[in-house]
């Protein structure tokens, strides 16, 4: 049998290790940012009503313009968003891979401020755009002088920046994706600039989306996934929001009928139940700021989040720690920042469990 090294890849690839999240059978699984709470059953009937009336036509490729699909995503995003300005893919990962497709590649750039979602460089290799780094602020943020300094230095085709930061849970302010925006006008050319919303649902309501700043700006593109708050990380649909020119540069780099009939009907389904997905997202966030309260009465930092997710910092052994809890059935997050852990916000129960059994490790988070 032959080894990867035997076989004739990429140059660039040689070396590359592929992403992988620890995917382990645990009764508490808080490692990924899945929401846990399940899908009311009102809107699972519904969604299994969808998928057996597109079942019936099967036969036929699906909607190629996933119509009604863009129709529901633009109305529930609102803010005057129209059909043609809406793009949906298998996951945000491919929106963020046929976004490198059109406007990166070989000879093109890609700015990023890392610690930041790790798909984003690794996609970037895959794509054979160059990933460019660099720093953010104390305490994870990034101000608009550092993303305009970062812009004007390396000058890349694109721009990416996650807002709230994954893994952080960093809030981003529009000033600094304004600021980006403005700096990616070299003059001669210009770049692209995409905004991360993952995690948008779980932002402060006083907390403005970066989809506010899209009139006037054509090159601003504003990523969302329903695998979070919608908790349909299993079906698989990221979109977004843009200039409806962005759209046509992907309709010439996407894979023909790219997204099935199924994903189309089983999305549609969720999107006209929105204010009942959406009612897990208060709970989650009540899960959240409870760790943001308890995390630092156990002696360890916890970093500010509008995310699904906590960050916490001060342990002497991250590893220790993390083996620790899942001998105990619980699954968290190394992501590799020195002395800190990640966990998600999951149901009352599961978040109880996990302060719980943190608790019970010596202090500082030995094993």
């Amino acid at each position: 049998m032959a080894s990867l090294s035997d076989l004739p890849i990429r140059d660039d690839l040689r070396g590359l290790k592929p992403y992988g999240a620890p995917q382990q059978h645990v009764r508490y699984a808080l490692n990924v940012n899945e929401n846990t709470h399940p899908i009311p059953e009102p809107v699972a009937r519904h969604i299994v009503e969808a998928l057996a009336h597109a079942v019936l036509t099967m036969n036929r490729y699906p909607d190629r313009e996933f119509t009604a699909l863009r129709e529901s995503l633009a109305d529930y995003l609102g803010h005057g968003i129209g059909p043609d300005q809406v793009w949906a893919a298998n996951g945000s990962n491919e929106i963020i891979q046929q976004l490198l497709q059109a406007f990166g590649g070989p000879g093109r750039s890609v700015l990023g401020f890392p610690p930041t979602y790790s798909m984003h460089a690794i996609i970037a290799a895959a794509t054979g755009t160059a990933w460019v780094t660099a720093e953010r602020d104390a305490g994870y943020e990034l101000s608009p002088s550092t993303v305009t300094a970062a812009i004007q230095q390396h000058e890349p085709d694109l721009v990416f920046l996650c807002s709230p930061n994954n893994p952080t849970g960093t809030p981003l302010p529009l000033e600094t994706i304004e600021a980006a925006y403005a700096a990616t006008d070299y003059g001669d050319r210009s770049a692209m600039v995409f905004v991360d919303e993952a995690y948008a649902e779980f932002m402060p309501p006083d907390q403005p989306s970066a989809i506010t700043l899209l009139p006037g700006r054509e090159r601003l593109v504003v990523s969302r996934t329903m695998s979070k708050a919608f908790a349909f990380a299993g079906a698989r649909l990221g979109y977004l929001a843009a200039d409806a020119a962005v759209a046509d540069a992907l309709r010439l780099v996407r894979l023909p009928y790219h997204l099935s009939a199924l994903t189309q009907a089983a999305a549609v389904a969720a999107l006209d139940h929105a204010p009942e997905m959406l009612a897990m997202v208060d709970d989650i966030a009540r899960q959240r700021d409870r760790m943001l309260d308890e995390l630092p009465v156990l002696g360890y930092r916890a970093w500010p989040s509008a995310a699904n997710f906590v960050l916490f910092d001060g342990l002497d052994d991250p590893q220790a720690t993390f083996l620790a809890l899942l001998e105990h059935d619980i699954l968290i997050r190394d992501v590799g920042i020195p002395g800190a852990l990640r966990v998600t916000a999951g149901t009352e129960e599961e978040t109880s469990v996990f302060l719980e059994q943190l608790a019970a490790l010596a202090p500082r988070g030995g094993a």
